[in-house]
């Protein structure tokens, strides 16, 4: 028998078929997160603006709807217990951020009144939830 040599040959790990796999997983994964985004309110119709941005943490949700009525996550409150709900769903984190989203048609007064409570209980990481704006 004659003999080539290629019985003579170390196994070995190819790495291009290796770094494929390994990307393919990354993407995944990064798709997979990205696209599990944690929203704790109601629907509503959001205003647009060309500047918002995506922000994907946790974070408490004070949602207004189109008839001024309050809602903390998807509880509704009043305005009077608005502060003490807040704090309640941070558990004790006071970094963690509130969002206020409110129905395009809401009263911006309530979401004024809102911004003043929340500021005047030491409540500082306010935002006020936007629609990105379609091209």
């Amino acid at each position: 028998m004659i003999s080539s040599g290629y019985e003579q040959r170390k196994a070995r790990i190819e790495m291009l078929p290796l770094i494929d796999v390994v990307f393919l997983l990354l993407v995944f994964f990064i798709y997979a997160m990205l696209s599990m985004v944690v929203h704790r309110g109601l629907r509503v119709e959001l205003p647009s603006a060309a500047t918002a941005e995506v922000d994907r943490y946790e974070y408490v949700g004070i949602t207004i709807t189109k008839d001024n009525t309050l809602f903390v996550g998807e509880e509704r409150v009043e305005l009077n217990v608005l502060v003490d709900a807040v704090k309640q769903r941070m558990k004790g984190a006071w970094d963690l951020p509130v969002f206020i989203n409110g129905d395009r048609r809401s009263d911006l007064g309530m979401a004024v009144r809102i911004l003043d409570l929340l500021k005047s209980a030491g409540i500082r990481e306010v935002s006020i939830e936007c629609a990105e704006e379609a091209p």
